[in-house]
């Protein structure tokens, strides 16, 4: 039963790619604008002294967070990426000086180096997602590094994660070790936990 749970998550991962891929740039950045806009109307996000985002691989067509950062940073908050570290191939939140100046570390995202601070805590964990149904089960794209480090941070923090809601699906297998979200933030809606 396991295995056939695993194989359902790959297919959707292909299947929720080639959806995301089939949709217009114009379109995806338009939504990606109300997905920041949902984002910042959450309390968590309004009483946050540090939030953990991501930055898009936009070519693959994810949620374009990349605003945020300024606007974060104007209202005082600390803005943290993911860092994989290459040896133990942990996760973890490093706060870069210059985001514009992340690099590429291997997994395909932009990264801070492995020289940046790295957040002790952090308030909202920001997590991108290839699907999401309405119990916050999520799709990623199938390393559990979020699944891993969310529960180092949440609680105290929360986790929020976003997709376009044509991501939204009716069902999403579950397997071990999955973390669900208690909050997703769509362009069209809140799923809320």
């Amino acid at each position: 039963m396991r295995v056939l749970r695993y194989r359902a998550k790959g297919v959707l991962r292909q299947r929720m790619r080639a959806l995301r891929n089939s949709i217009p740039r114009e379109s995806l950045a338009e939504r990606s604008a109300k997905i920041r806009a949902g984002l910042l109307a959450r309390s968590e996000m309004a009483g946050a002294r540090t939030v953990a985002l991501f930055w898009p691989i936009l070519k693959r067509g994810e949620v374009d967070l990349r605003p945020l950062v300024s606007e974060l940073r104007a209202r005082g908050v600390v803005v943290a990426f993911p860092s994989i570290h290459p040896e133990t191939r942990v996760m973890t939140f490093r706060i870069p000086a210059d985001p514009e100046a992340m690099e590429e570390q291997g997994l395909g995202f932009q990264e801070p180096r492995l020289t940046e601070p790295e957040a002790a805590e952090v308030d909202v964990v920001v997590v991108p997602a290839l699907g999401v149904d309405g119990e916050g089960n999520r799709i990623g794209y199938g390393a559990g590094y979020y699944d891993r480090t969310i529960p180092r941070f949440c609680p105290p923090g929360v986790a929020i994660g976003v997709a376009y809601d044509f991501q939204v699906l009716s069902e999403v297998p579950v397997t071990e070790g999955d973390v669900p979200l208690p909050i997703v933030v769509t362009d069209e809606r809140v799923i809320e936990i």
